[in-house]
């Protein structure tokens, strides 16, 4: 074992053990191929003639407001997407990139192979991940909680079970709506004891509700999971207030993780009700967070799930927090070391182990 693995410790990627020094900046909640059709929204009767089938000049803007109104902007996994994701994971690595950790599961119809075909073609860090999304998406929720555990433990330890020449790195995204259903709770617990067993990281998706991270963390660490190596995501648009963020964070002691940025449009088609923050706020909730000494708790990301937020097809792509939220924190008074404890070291920390 070299002297940076002994100190730094691995993680296992898609083309095997990676030392977690090399594992550069990290976007910690991504996805390279999926499909979120079970999200589809109809769009406003009268704007209907835009969602067509189509990402052109004509309707991204409408595209943009109503993302979740067009099946094809939903299909993240035809050979177009790929094409796309591909040439944008190229660019997120000449932009100084160097590690995505890939959310797919299982309900999300993760990919594997195409994970390889990337990180091969583009050199950057590809970490796959397992568990189970949320009860909508699955095809069987009778699946218990022994049998989950069997499955994220063997993906984890042997292989995937769809591709066995590949170990997970992390399990996650462990989605569930809100109230938590009965097989989400199951999820939750089993992702727990395998975590506690293997002392892995693992990353939860909550439903849109204030309460559902703390519900969340509450089952998971009942069951005996380690808060310290759990990611609690999209808290931009759970999560509304810094004061309940420093409430949160002060209970829980997980890693509160903005992956939503790039997304700026404030009506939130999956939770109207809730006013999305702009990349600006984002940053000030960090900023809040460093203020109260947290910073070592705080991870960043895109959360890319549909065409119209890839380059090619109009959108921020992989590279934005790099290009255009970076130079921004650094105009709101972050430091180098600091952006890099978000970016590298917090990263590094969650993962390795």
């Amino acid at each position: 074992m070299s002297k940076s693995m002994s100190a730094f410790g691995y993680v296992e990627t898609v083309l095997g053990k990676r030392d977690a020094n090399q594992l550069g900046r990290t976007l910690t909640h991504e996805h390279l191929s999926m499909t979120f059709t079970t999200f589809y929204v109809q769009p406003p009767s009268h704007l209907k003639r835009f969602f067509n089938g189509k990402i052109e000049l004509q309707n991204v803007g409408m595209l943009k407001q109503y993302p979740y109104s067009d099946l094809y902007n939903l299909i993240y996994n035809d050979q177009c997407t790929k094409d796309a994701v591909l040439e944008d994971v190229k660019l997120y690595k000449e932009f100084g990139g160097g590690t995505i950790v890939e959310n797919s599961n299982h309900g999300l119809q993760r990919n594997i192979p195409f994970m390889r075909e990337v990180s091969e073609a583009t050199g950057i860090n590809i970490i796959a991940g397992t568990g189970y999304y949320v009860d909508a998406t699955q095809t069987s929720q009778d699946l218990s909680k022994e049998k989950m555990y069997d499955v994220m433990l063997k993906e984890m330890t042997i292989g995937c079970e769809d591709y066995p020449d590949v170990k997970t790195g992390f399990i996650g995204e462990v989605g569930s709506a809100w109230p938590i259903a009965p097989f989400e709770k199951r999820a939750i617990q089993a992702t727990a004891e395998v975590q506690q067993q293997l002392k892995c990281p693992v990353s939860f998706h909550p439903g849109r509700n204030t309460a559902a991270p703390s519900e969340i963390m509450r089952i998971y660490q009942e069951a005996g999971g380690d808060a310290r190596k759990a990611i609690l995501s999209h808290l931009d648009r759970t999560i509304l207030s810094p004061e309940d963020l420093s409430e949160f964070a002060d209970d829980v002691k997980c890693y509160c993780q903005f992956d939503l940025f790039g997304s700026e449009c404030s009506f939130y088609q999956l939770s109207p009700s809730v006013d999305m923050i702009s990349d600006a706020q984002r940053i000030d909730r960090v900023k809040h967070l460093r203020d109260e000494q947290r910073l070592d708790r705080v991870l960043l990301s895109h959360d890319i799930h549909t065409k119209h937020r890839l380059i090619k097809f109009g959108g921020h792509g992989f590279s934005h927090i790099l290009n255009n939220v970076v130079p921004k924190m650094r105009l709101k008074d972050f430091t180098s070391e600091e952006i890099d404890t978000l970016l590298i070291h917090n990263p590094r920390t969650w993962l390795t182990f």
